[in-house]
């Protein structure tokens, strides 16, 4: 008994540091983000991707790596709690894992720039974009299995959002480049992070259900 107690409290314990971390991971990366860009005036979100700031000598570089490294290993700390928050479910599980295999691809996306190892940036970029979405997309559906609603339908409207800008531009090429695009689907997420990392907090266990 004293022994499950320790487990049931340690559980409580991680899901309320992850949910702390899902709150604060997007604040720390974009902070960083935000100031790399301040720090490159010549940065144009209709000319550029965001990793051209990781390419770039001195301070820029440094604030925009650093930002998706440290913001990577706190979204995949997020991500392990979430296995906790949606329970023994399959399907949960599947979505937490999905956002895991993101967060590692977001970690080698700032150690790897553009103009050092293009190819590796390249496929490690297009896992990250593919991975957000689509982990988000499963986890809602499990949330909504869960008979978590209204979580469930935001997880899926911010699925959403952060692809349907991609699929525009993989078929049009209506913005020139996707700076914006990789904002909109990176806020996106970071909106449900927050929230969800909030509903941690709120509810700290669902590892019952």
């Amino acid at each position: 008994m004293a022994r499950e107690l320790w487990e049931d409290r340690g559980k409580k314990v991680w899901l309320k540091v992850s949910g702390v971390i899902g709150i604060t991971a997007p604040l720390i990366a974009f902070t960083l983000i935000l100031l790399a860009i301040a720090y490159s005036p010549q940065f144009s979100w209709t000319e550029n991707v965001l990793s051209d700031l990781g390419a770039q000598e001195g301070v820029t570089a440094v604030l925009f790596n650093s930002g998706l490294i440290i913001g990577g290993f706190l979204a995949l700390v997020f991500a392990l709690g979430l296995f906790l928050f949606l329970g023994k479910k399959m399907l949960g599980e599947i979505g937490a894992f999905l956002l895991v295999l993101a967060t590692l691809a977001l970690i080698t996306i700032g150690a790897f720039p553009s103009s050092n190892v293009n190819p590796t940036h390249y496929y490690a970029s297009v896992t990250f974009f593919v991975l957000l979405p689509l982990s988000i997309f499963v986890i809602g559906t499990a949330l909504l299995l869960m008979h978590e609603v209204k979580i469930g339908l935001f997880a899926l409207l911010v699925a959403i959002i952060a692809a349907v800008p991609w699929i525009i531009y993989l078929s049009t090429r209506f913005i020139p480049n996707n700076a914006i695009i990789e904002t909109i689907s990176a806020l996106s997420a970071s909106t449900w992070s927050i929230i969800s990392g909030h509903k941690m907090l709120k509810q700290p266990s669902q590892s019952n259900r």
